[in-house]
């Protein structure tokens, strides 16, 4: 499921144009925050476009932890590949994979994009989805693939966005055609899989509604 064509075209200027510091960036920190990640945690990163998130991910689980960014778009992953190479960053594997398929690979090495990397059911402390979600089709498919992938009692965050409600309505047009303009759908609301399938679940709502966040914890399987 590749990425809307805006992230193709536009990925050498996404950080200048996705009003990442005046608007969506307060998404990303709460919803890492959320994760309440420990030093040496793995994270999954579904959605991770230019890698954006990979300075506060790193930033709560150090230099023992590990960063598997996940993108569609071979664009948005080749910026974020720029980003960790300026930075030195050992610990930050990058993946060119459907959202959709990671239960059965989660995608490449970050050396040569072509010999495949397996990660097993329940490999991860931790995964989040940052303004990703609602720009794919079926996103119910990538969420119920992604959720294996962590391992029970860890954490899945959901940053996406809404329509913004109360005083804030005034803002709907322009929420709308940001939306528009990245390919997404703003009415797909798919924290609803999270509130529906994990436990513990937490949530925050910023920007007057239009940043929905959520949080929580993947149940244990077994039988008492």
């Amino acid at each position: 499921m590749r990425r809307p064509r805006p992230y193709t075209w536009a990925a050498p200027a996404y950080d200048r144009l996705s009003l990442e510091r005046p608007v969506y960036r307060v998404g990303r920190v709460a919803g890492i925050e959320a994760l309440g990640l420990r030093w040496g945690d793995r994270v999954l990163d579904v959605g991770c476009g230019t890698g954006l998130s990979f300075p506060l991910l790193r930033s709560s689980i150090g230099p023992a932890g590990r960063v598997v960014g996940v993108d569609s778009s071979p664009e948005m992953v080749q910026q974020a590949r720029r980003r960790v190479e300026a930075h030195g960053w050992e610990n930050v594997e990058l993946v060119v994979a459907d959202a959709t398929t990671l239960g059965d690979r989660v995608g490449r090495t970050p050396s040569t994009d072509s010999a495949p990397t397996r990660h097993m059911t329940g490999s991860f402390d931790a995964a989040i989805f940052v303004y990703s979600l609602s720009l794919m089709r079926a996103w119910q498919r990538a969420w119920d693939s992604v959720l294996p992938l962590v391992r029970p009692g860890g954490r899945v965050a959901v940053v996406d966005m809404a329509t913004p409600g109360g005083w804030a309505r005034v803002w709907t047009p322009l929420a709308h055609l940001a939306t528009r303009a990245g390919g997404a759908d703003i009415d797909a609301h798919p924290w609803t899989a999270l509130e529906r399938d994990l436990t513990q679940v937490q949530g925050k709502s910023l920007r007057g509604g239009h940043l929905q966040v959520r949080a929580g914890t993947v149940p244990s399987h077994e039988k008492p």
